[in-house]
């Protein structure tokens, strides 16, 4: 039988809890691991010491995709414990069905250029370690404590969505931004226990699906003769 996934260092008992956990409990439990995960990929001198270099991601640097990282984490410290009077969708599937990047595509050189990832990376690694690993601090609190919104708003989009569906769209951004990052700085992915990996990759496969149609999906992941590349985005 296989062995269940180590826990990174010092977050043991909260990532008990990700098994221990009821359903509707269990994205508490493992957004904060997820997060620390990324901060300790952010920090790695790899990351600092390539920061002005292209990343794998097209037009952003690698500073510039550190900071799109640690930003998952800055989001949920500043939204979690806030009001929302936007209109509630069910799920992350709705809301990365509506999504205007979804449809739209990768941006172009200007856009990424101007926006906050390169904004950001400008102000340098120390910088972004220290609000990331506050923001964890931060949401780690708000959880534990019972204090994050059931309801939590997304002002960019004009909706909101039930927490658990949020930390679930913040926690696909880290894992997916992970290997992005990785991949970017030449070092292995990290890897995520199933609490933290399991709703991504199920979410994953739910929103590639719906984009490329179930015989798609069972090509790609059983007939190598006949596979074809899918993509959820």
């Amino acid at each position: 039988m296989a062995s269940a996934p180590r826990c990174p260092a010092g977050t043991g008992r909260a990532c008990q809890n990700v098994r221990m956990s009821r359903p509707v409990d269990a994205l508490d439990a493992s957004f904060p691991i997820a997060a620390a995960i990324a901060l300790d990929l952010i920090r790695r001198p790899e990351v600092t010491e390539q920061w002005p270099s292209p990343s794998a991601l097209p037009h952003l640097s690698v500073g510039g995709l550190a900071c799109h990282l640690g930003r998952q984490a800055v989001r949920a410290a500043e939204l979690l414990p806030a009001l929302s009077d936007l209109p509630t969708l069910e799920s992350a599937d709705n809301h990365y069905e509506r999504a205007a990047w979804v449809t739209e595509g990768s941006p172009d050189k200007a856009s990424v250029a101007s926006g906050p990832d390169e904004a950001d990376a400008a102000r340098g690694p120390a910088d972004l370690h220290a609000r990331s690993a506050q923001a964890l601090e931060e949401v780690s609190d708000l959880l534990s404590r019972g204090a994050a919104r059931d309801v939590v708003p997304i002002p960019w989009q004009g909706w909101a969505l039930p927490r658990s569906e949020f930390l679930l769209t913040r926690q696909l951004e880290i894992v997916v931004h992970s290997d992005d990052l990785a991949v970017s700085i030449g070092v292995p992915t990290p890897e995520f226990p199933a609490g933290v990996f399991d709703p991504v990759r199920d979410l994953l496969v739910r929103l590639a699906v719906r984009r490329n149609g179930q015989s798609a999906l069972i090509s790609a992941l059983s007939r190598s003769e006949r596979a074809r590349n899918i993509s959820a985005f």
